[in-house]
């Protein structure tokens, strides 16, 4: 199978890249089904830092009533629990018991 280069067209900003004929020999090697979408840039980018936003509520802790904030949005009728309460509950869970298979 003989590879030439192609212009590519990236979904982030709309710019050509050229999809070289030795990455099509390297995507069709590691048996890729689809051309790259994005262009070097574009792809650094979203590598750099692309995480996602996570939403911060502030609440008022169910166990000590102190304020504060949680990366998600509360559901009503479950308790809600500041970063020492939560600590503290983790440390005083019992450990689940382990069982020992018998013969």
């Amino acid at each position: 199978m003989e590879f030439t280069d192609r212009v590519l067209k990236c979904t982030d900003c709309g710019a050509e890249f050229i999809f070289t004929a030795g990455e099509q020999v390297f995507f069709h090697d590691k048996q890729f089904k689809n051309d790259p979408k994005h262009c070097k840039q574009c792809k650094a980018k979203r590598a750099r830092g692309n995480q996602r936003v996570r939403p911060e509520t502030r609440t008022t802790c169910s166990e000590c009533g102190a304020e504060t904030t949680v990366p998600f949005k509360p559901t009503q009728g479950r308790p809600v629990l500041c970063r020492s309460c939560f600590q503290k509950k983790q440390q005083s869970a019992p450990e689940p018991e382990t069982t020992l298979a018998q013969d």
